[in-house]
């Protein structure tokens, strides 16, 4: 391996590989040392120097100079092999740097194959094969080979001498990509996207702000005949989209949440982090969503536990507290009336509160306040136990939980609550 040789092989690497040079160098010169220790023996000390500038080669065997031409003797094809693998090293590892700083991404490619419930992904402009597992996959959709898709990069992996990039099309961040790439305003920032709360392929809550008062949010994104928000539900296998006002007051942000549903009055109770809204019976199921849905993905979206009631609802859970909570010893009128309008609805509700708040709110002592939270545990106890032992009752009579909406309970379910019994 003469020295016009070994800058020939460093160039042409360093161009079709696209690898900086100084790798290549040091995978050389590492692959003569790796060959020069068959020949001498793995015990031995072994350097080896190549000029940058020449190609010269130079090595020392225990501190002792090695001639020039036994170096050269020294198995150059066994040289050439592993200066190949540490090439290959070198390239996966530039690959594998390129794609981690790509993670959150989106990318998009052409499905190859499906392997084993995985989906093969040729990356456009790119020779590497993504991966999208089946549990990444969008439910329902049907990926066929050769349609052209876009997800998002979620991991990276070293795989021997190539780059195993994972995909995901479930993720949120895939919706905000998307808005970015079909809505300017986005792109541009004058929107800003303040949250996303996600089902795939069922539905997606997204909050959007503008920071030009010119600019209607909610509209640029939609878009004229709501032809921008169409692109990207396409591309998410028709999956419903909401895009919603955001503001920094959750007593508007909130019901803004639950629409299309129309909000009556929203109560904050802040100790418990829970949002009661009050709607018409008309709203109930609408604000509540299929299967919950409506009012978990606004739950998620606000951070926020939203309860849906109706006026009668409340009205009826508050004079229950309030019955409840007489049952309680060291429970006076005033704590309970001061607990119920804080939201404390229930013996589960008065169980989690932390001794120290119940105390300052009913200028009671330490002591006072943890036998009131231990009288509350037992009977938040007894009430799930009640309401399991109805629960298998029902299901005896052939009567399934699934007939009634997701967040919604059943008359004997509210009947139950702040039933006590005797142990």
């Amino acid at each position: 391996m003469n020295p016009s040789e070994v800058l020939r092989i460093v160039d042409a690497i360093h161009r079709d590989k696209r690898i900086d040079k100084e790798i290549v160098f040091t995978g050389v010169e590492s692959a003569i040392a790796t060959a020069a220790k068959r020949r001498y023996g793995e015990e031995s000390v072994i350097k080896i120097v190549i000029d940058r500038n020449s190609g010269d080669v130079s090595g020392t065997r225990d501190g002792v100079a090695i001639e020039i031409g036994e170096l050269q003797r020294i198995g150059a094809q066994s040289a050439k092999q592993v200066m190949i693998q540490k090439t290959r090293e070198a390239e996966r590892d530039a690959v594998y740097e390129e794609y981690k700083a790509l993670i959150d991404h989106m990318v998009s490619g052409v499905i190859h194959k499906n392997d084993g419930g995985a989906t093969i992904v040729s990356l456009v402009g790119s020779s590497v094969e993504a991966v999208l597992p089946r549990s990444d996959r969008i439910p329902g959709e049907n990926l066929r080979i050769n349609d052209r898709i876009r997800a998002v990069i979620i991991d990276v992996k070293k795989a021997g001498n190539r780059v195993k990039v994972i995909l995901s099309r479930i993720r949120p961040s895939l919706v905000q990509k998307l808005f970015e790439t079909e809505i300017p305003e986005v792109l541009d920032a004058v929107i800003e996207i303040k949250g996303i709360s996600r089902e795939p392929g069922y539905r997606t809550k997204i909050a959007v702000h503008s920071s030009d008062q010119r600019v209607d949010c909610v509209g640029a994104c939609i878009g004229v005949r709501g032809s921008r928000i169409k692109n990207i539900t396409d591309e998410l296998n028709n999956e419903r989209i909401d895009v919603v006002p955001w503001s920094a007051d959750m007593l508007t942000f909130i019901p803004n949440a639950l629409k299309p549903a129309v909000v009556e009055e929203t109560i904050l109770c802040t100790m418990l982090g829970r949002a009661v809204v009050l709607v018409k019976q008309d709203q109930r199921s609408l604000a509540i969503g299929r299967k919950g849905q409506n009012v978990r993905l606004a739950s998620k979206l606000c951070g926020w536990d939203v309860e849906i009631m109706t006026r009668d609802e409340l009205e009826a859970d508050l004079e229950k507290a309030i019955e409840g909570y007489a049952l309680i010893d060291g429970m006076s009128t005033d704590l309970a009336d001061r607990l119920v309008g804080e939201g404390f609805l229930s013996f589960d509700d008065l169980s989690i509160i932390e001794p120290n708040d119940l105390m300052q709110m009913g200028d009671i002592s330490i002591e006072e306040a943890e036998a009131i939270i231990a009288q509350a545990e037992e009977f938040a106890a007894r009430e799930e136990k009640y309401n399991e032992e109805k629960k298998k009752e029902r299901n005896r009579e052939g009567t399934s939980k699934s007939e009634y909406p997701e967040g919604d309970e059943t008359e004997e379910e509210e009947e139950a609550r702040f039933v006590v019994h005797d142990s």
